[in-house]
């Protein structure tokens, strides 16, 4: 029963039940009648919350699309929060980070389906490493105004935080730059699909 007394452990769970919460699917089920992942891309993400939705009201559609990516950065951000007030380790902070993220990836509520990551991974590491983070979601903002494809835009803003945080930051505070990569893979595995329709040349912009 120790382990479940844990201050740590409490936290981890925590981080991955709320990191798993699909607020997409919940959002587009409730406001607009319809299930995601039986339509588009299938992701509970933002982008096929606005596609999705987009096709019977688009006024709607942009709503929930912009609903749905701050509830996912939020839950990201949370629990980190809640965990820096509790004084916890910053080892400690980026293990809740990662599992957050992988919440969302693979959800328990959803038989460890999940969306790509992308704003949860934004809201864990707008706490952890701001700098980084600000500078990858401007070019993330760029690219998605210039190219408008999501999936891709996403990428290169990502690429762009770990990149900063190369340059910018000595160890991101647990003597290493692991969890931050480690994230990275998260996401980057989570959008071979996408990436393979990008060579294919298959990959839909957003309108």
């Amino acid at each position: 029963m120790e382990f479940f007394t844990n201050i740590n452990i409490i936290f981890y769970i925590l981080a991955y039940l709320v990191g798993s919460i699909p607020f997409g699917l919940i959002l587009a089920k409730k406001f607009a009648g319809v299930n995601v992942q039986e339509s588009g891309s299938k992701s509970i993400g933002a982008t096929n919350v606005l596609r999705v939705v987009k096709e019977t009201d688009p006024v709607l559609a942009k709503k929930l699309g912009i609903a749905t990516v701050l509830l996912d950065a939020i839950k990201g951000t949370v629990v980190i929060v809640i965990g820096m007030n509790y004084g916890l380790s910053t080892e400690t902070l980026w293990g809740i980070a990662v599992l957050a993220v992988l919440g969302h990836c693979y959800s328990i509520y959803l038989g460890f389906e999940g969306g790509k990551g992308v704003a949860t991974g934004l809201g864990v590491f707008i706490v952890l490493i701001p700098i980084p983070t600000i500078i990858g979601a401007i070019i993330w903002g760029f690219c998605a105004k210039v190219l408008k494809i999501s999936s891709l835009s996403s990428l290169l803003g990502l690429a762009g935080v770990v990149l900063a945080t190369i340059i910018l930051e000595n160890g991101v505070g647990v003597n290493s730059n692991a969890p931050v990569y480690f994230i990275t893979f998260i996401i980057f595995y989570k959008h071979i699909p996408n990436i393979v329709r990008l060579f294919n040349g298959n990959e839909k912009k957003v309108a």
